[in-house]
């Protein structure tokens, strides 16, 4: 069961970006940089997202090994950087970490990557992945049979862009719920 107690734990053993991708395999870890360097936020989303005056923390399970993960957490990474004070994400290993990842099964499967989106109390504001809309259709509209890519495999930059703008509105919609939320709301007076 996904509880406050689960959540908080793997929080604090979880690692930053640039940590969590040195953990992987050299071959891994060049994907992961060749993905993050090929990608860029419109200005556009950046002044979204630096716009931000709740914070939202994500803590994703992930493999570093995944494909998947390759072709989408290094633009999670982008947008963190763009508000770097109010965005916070953390990863942890799926399967040094099946206790967090059972409860967030998508379809009855381990699957990554898989996002928690909570609030600064480190509240559940939503839960995202294994892909997103954009990554699913693009799938769909190509018929692949693997269910996960291999690292390095070439993403069409039309995907790319549509794919960030699909988690960009996570972390929107996260920051709304935040921004809304009538506890938060008292506690700033806002």
């Amino acid at each position: 069961m996904l509880t406050p107690e689960l959540i908080n734990s793997k929080w604090e053993t979880a690692l930053p970006y640039d940590q969590y991708v040195a953990t992987g395999k050299p071959s891994d870890q060049d994907a992961w940089k060749k993905f993050e360097a090929g990608a860029a936020l419109t200005d556009a989303q950046t002044s979204l997202l630096s716009g931000f005056t709740r914070e939202v923390n994500a803590l994703f399970v992930s493999g570093t090994w995944c494909g998947d993960c390759v072709q989408q957490l290094p633009l999670v990474r982008l947008i963190e950087l763009a508000n770097p004070g109010k965005i916070r994400c953390r990863y942890v290993d799926r399967d040094q970490n099946l206790d967090l990842a059972e409860p967030l099964k998508i379809c009855g499967g381990l699957r990554v990557p898989v996002g928690v989106l909570l609030n600064e109390d480190m509240d559940v504001l939503a839960l995202v992945g294994d892909r997103s809309i954009s990554r699913y259709r693009a799938m769909a509209a190509r018929q692949l049979g693997p269910s996960c890519p291999l690292p390095g495999a070439p993403v069409p930059p039309d995907e790319v862009a549509a794919t960030l703008a699909d988690w960009v509105e996570h972390f929107e919609r996260a920051h709304l719920v935040c921004r809304l939320s009538t506890k938060l709301r008292q506690r700033y007076a806002d």
